[in-house]
């Protein structure tokens, strides 16, 4: 099959790097997703964390997902790398979060191969604010989506974090920052323990004590489960770029983190 043709646009009128522009002239559809279920159909993802330690940061969220008040999956991926240099975590309704992050993934890479260099982590941040923004029709409608953005600044040597609001607001946290149901619990719990030399295992550590603690007050948010062998999504990004931490390693730190806790408690 013949591959289709590129388009071609007048002067003045090409979007140029920017591959939202390219939707908006040639499928502008597919930018706003179509919705019209109940809230109890729509399925939601919950808790997820952003914490700078010493040379990076570490992001991580939690596995389950929600639909009204089931238990909808128990292993959904809500951690994602944007480029090769930062990560997008993702809370609220899990469709149109996860079809954002594949909008996002593009355009990065879009910008890239029409530029011939990468957007500085401001420039990520910003465009991840329109796509958020564009959001906003069924943001109103009870389908919100709003990320966490984090990657490492090779300009200033250290990572950086990100949070957003439903009309795409844009703002750089200073050391960590939640989000999703479970988010203010997770929060209060890292605010206790985060310190400005905080390495990268005891980063880790807090990002999953904080996931239990938050699981322990919000029963949307699934915290590790030692018995089905299900633990937190954990990547690190720093300046060799972004790592999914192994589930294996994770699951290890799990056990000498909250292990004696969870059996005390007879989960």
């Amino acid at each position: 099959m013949a591959d289709s043709p590129l388009p071609f646009f007048r002067s003045g009128s090409d979007p140029g790097s920017s591959f939202q522009e390219l939707l908006t002239r040639t499928s502008p559809d597919s930018l706003v997703a179509q919705w019209s279920p109940t809230r109890e159909d729509v399925v939601h993802g919950t808790t997820v964390v952003a914490i700078r330690y010493n040379d990076g940061v570490i992001m991580a969220g939690d596995r389950r997902a929600t639909a009204g008040f089931s238990i909808a999956n128990r292993r959904i991926e809500k951690v994602f790398p944007a480029d090769d240099f930062s990560g997008i975590a993702i809370a609220g309704a899990a469709g149109p979060a996860v079809e954002m992050v594949r909008l996002f993934q593009t355009q990065l890479e879009h910008y890239e191969k029409i530029e011939g260099e990468t957007l500085s982590l401001d420039g990520k941040a910003n465009q991840l604010s329109l796509l958020v923004r564009t959001n906003l029709p069924i943001a109103m409608q009870g389908l919100a989506v709003v990320p966490l953005f984090a990657g490492f600044d090779h300009h200033q040597g250290r990572g950086r974090v990100f949070s957003y609001d439903i009309t795409g607001g844009r703002y750089e946290e200073g050391d960590f920052q939640t989000n999703g149901s479970g988010g203010v619990h997770a929060r209060n719990w890292i605010k206790s323990q985060w310190s400005q030399d905080l390495k990268v295992k005891a980063a880790i550590g807090l990002a999953l004590r904080a996931l239990f603690a938050a699981a322990d007050e919000d029963a949307a948010t699934g915290g590790p489960d030692l018995v089905r062998k299900i633990f937190p999504t954990v990547a690190v990004i720093n300046k060799d770029g972004y790592r999914a931490v192994p589930d294996e390693d994770v699951a290890a730190q799990a056990e000498t983190e909250i292990g004696g806790r969870e059996e005390g408690a007879g989960l």
